[in-house]
């Protein structure tokens, strides 16, 4: 690294600093408040399961005693994107969004809700079981895009929440 470019690298750390800039897993960053204290409501369905499976890596499993309690509502659909000359689906794309709504368990208050919402895509182009196999992987795909977008927003309410 040239010492021009390790000044502009320190430059920008401290301009970083002097912006109030927390990194949001520092020590007083306002993600610590939502490790292990998050309990997500049971899953409906693979895709269910698969979301709240990504929120528990990113969020840790949050036990009967957690601070939160959130639930996690999936939606998915499906349309084709390219066909053959004789009418085939060739290319389907998955549309997703996730609706969120996490809540003090004790008084019931509201403390963050949203949706968000991404797509991703696969080929159908080979065998059924292998058409199956590429839906089967892009809604995976799909629900940890969506899991990590929720971590993303609780992660900037994170500071506003009670602890």
């Amino acid at each position: 690294m040239s010492s021009s470019d390790r000044r502009a690298f320190l430059l920008s750390v401290l301009a970083l600093g002097a912006c109030g800039f927390t990194p949001a897993y520092g020590p007083s960053g306002g993600a610590g408040v939502l490790q292990s204290q998050v309990r997500l409501t049971d899953p409906v369905g693979r895709d269910g399961y698969l979301l709240n499976r990504r929120l528990e890596e990113r969020l840790g499993r949050g036990g009967p005693s957690a601070r939160y309690a959130m639930k996690v509502t999936p939606i998915v659909t499906q349309s084709g994107m390219g066909s053959t000359s004789r009418g085939l689906t060739t290319r389907f794309q998955l549309l997703g969004k996730a609706k969120f709504l996490m809540t003090d368990p004790v008084t019931a208050d509201v403390l963050a809700e949203g949706e968000v919402q991404s797509f991703t895509g696969y080929s159908a182009t080979g065998t059924t079981v292998a058409t199956l196999a590429a839906e089967r992987d892009a809604r995976q795909r799909l629900m940890t895009i969506l899991a990590d977008m929720v971590v993303d927003r609780l992660l900037v309410a994170a500071s506003g929440l009670p602890s």
